[in-house]
């Protein structure tokens, strides 16, 4: 199963802005695949999201493994401090 980033194209926090793109280009630079899924586009992702974050408010960057859940934008911060990147991604 590919990694599954939740973000949101609208939004007016530029610091998820942020978070959202530094999430895709560390995927990107590791060659990771990852499937990019607008909860601002449909709101059953946005359903989806939570329920697999286990949190009703969960706000996006949110990532998953197929029906795994990995994180949110400060678990993946830290995999990548502590050099755990595909271990939290369940590589």
């Amino acid at each position: 199963m590919p990694v599954i980033l939740f973000y949101s194209s609208v939004s007016g926090s530029l610091e998820l802005k942020k978070n959202q793109e530094r999430i895709m280009s560390v995927l990107t630079s590791k060659k990771i695949p990852f499937k990019a899924v607008d909860i601002a586009q449909n709101s059953e992702d946005k359903d989806l999201m939570r329920q697999k974050a286990g949190n009703p408010t969960a706000l996006p960057p949110q990532l998953c493994n197929g029906d795994v859940y990995c994180g949110d934008f400060d678990a993946f911060e830290n995999a990548i401090e502590m050099e755990q990147l595909e271990e939290f991604l369940k590589l």
